[in-house]
């Protein structure tokens, strides 16, 4: 161990990176947003930095076209800041399921030189935090041969997984600057519909996966009656919070971790921040061991719930693409969905709206678009959500699986699906 080198300005954090360096991003809301646009000055005069990342908020000037040749992200997760950058040449994407992220990265398969994070002010012992978001960085900091941080006097400090003594951070800048805050998207009559079929598959002692947005934030709000809820999950947002204060999330049901809520990281609003702040009811951990099958199936009754960009009518599910563009991410979906599934009495649930493309396109299709990935396969699935209802696929056939699906299809859309499934029929 060595005291780290203070840096008076971010600029001067990264001008130590050279080219062709492979630099992991440390993600989500907890992304050092004051290095990263540093970085995108100093990538000016060095030749192909590769940036590693989830989802990353707040990384503009790192997508900057001009900066093609100069800087590629590898993407695990697409976002709206990366999503176009696959057409000029400047980022790909990695399929990958999430809880396999930090396994590439601890054996080697993608390397990494340079680890830029964000972290909380060191205890009296020396020790900071990763604060909001634990994920891979962990995994990141383990095996980087650098690690560049930002201690930032608003970031939380986390109880878990996340804890790094500043004597194995190699170049350290301070400066105070506020996290990526997410406004909470307040549900619309679709998305309540939606929330109130989901809400009715959850069982009082259900232990919770579920992410953020209104379909998210629609299923929590049905479940202020319930009791002994509890969290096992890779995000969780502010939505979940006044189920914790009233008590109906109280993980006293959870074998594993029992009493405590468990994530990866959280992404929101700064109540959600001070709410997880120093809070060892709270526990982040490695993404790895947050997302292992093996893990989430110990609880009983985990009711995972995710989203979907279309389903067809055998079941398969495309999350990550709109036809062939990417648009995210595996995630965790395919790690909760079967974590789910073997779980003693589990749900594993997709939800999505009927349509898109304001009530045009039917979300429940006959064949997936051409181009279109599967994250979920028919084989995993087994109950599909929307606001007209639920279609339980499990040990359905295909004509079963096909008849469920079109009866919580779009009404608009349902003799058009039956002709289409019934022609190839005959």
């Amino acid at each position: 161990m060595s005291s780290p080198r203070y840096c008076a300005t971010a600029a001067e954090a990264v001008s130590v990176i050279e080219d062709h360096e492979r630099v992991w991003l440390h993600g989500m809301a907890a992304t050092p947003h004051l290095l990263c646009d540093a970085l995108a000055f100093h990538a000016r005069s060095r030749t192909n930095i590769q940036l590693l990342h989830l989802h990353s908020e707040g990384i503009g000037a790192l997508c900057d076209p001009s900066l093609k040749g100069h800087v590629f992200h590898r993407c695990f997760f697409m976002d709206s800041y990366t999503r176009g950058l696959i057409d000029i040449g400047m980022a790909d994407y990695v399929p990958v399921f999430l809880s396999e992220v930090p396994k590439l990265l601890k054996q080697g398969i993608q390397p990494i030189d340079t680890a830029l994070i964000q972290v909380s002010p060191p205890d009296k012992h020396g020790i900071c935090s990763l604060g909001i978001s634990v994920e891979a960085t962990r995994a990141a900091c383990l095996v980087a041969r650098r690690i560049i941080a930002q201690i930032n006097p608003n970031m939380p400090r986390t109880h878990g997984d996340g804890f790094i003594h500043l004597d194995d951070i190699d170049i350290v800048f301070e400066q105070a600057a506020p996290l990526s805050i997410h406004p909470i998207i307040q549900p619309d009559a679709t998305a309540i519909a939606i929330g109130k079929q989901v809400a009715s598959l959850i069982e009082d002692g259900a232990c919770l996966q579920m992410g953020i947005g209104a379909i998210p934030n629609a299923v929590l709000d049905e479940l202020h009656g319930h009791r002994h809820l509890g969290i096992h999950t890779e995000m969780f947002s502010d939505g979940a919070i006044k189920l914790i204060e009233s008590g109906a999330i109280d993980n006293s049901c959870k074998k594993i971790h029992p009493g405590k809520v468990v994530t990866g990281f959280v992404i929101g609003s700064q109540h959600l921040y001070d709410f997880v702040d120093d809070n060892p009811e709270i526990v982040f951990l490695d993404i790895e061991y947050v997302n292992d099958t093996v893990n989430i199936r110990r609880n009983k009754k985990v009711v995972a719930v995710n989203s979907a960009i279309q389903v067809d009518l055998s079941g398969q599910v495309c999350a990550d693409s709109i036809g062939p563009r990417i648009y995210s991410g595996f995630g965790g979906q395919m790690d909760f969905v079967r974590g789910a599934a073997l779980s003693e009495g589990g749900k594993a649930i997709i939800a999505l709206p009927s349509t898109a493309a304001k009530g045009t396109v039917s979300r429940i299709a006959f064949q997936l678009d051409p181009g279109a990935g599967v994250v979920t396969t028919r084989a995993h699935v087994q109950y599909v959500v929307t606001e007209y209802g639920v279609a339980d696929l499990r040990g359905k056939t295909l004509a079963e699986r096909a008849k469920a699906l079109i009866a919580i299809a779009h009404p608009a859309f349902r003799e058009t699906l039956t002709q289409q499934f019934y022609l190839t029929r005959t």
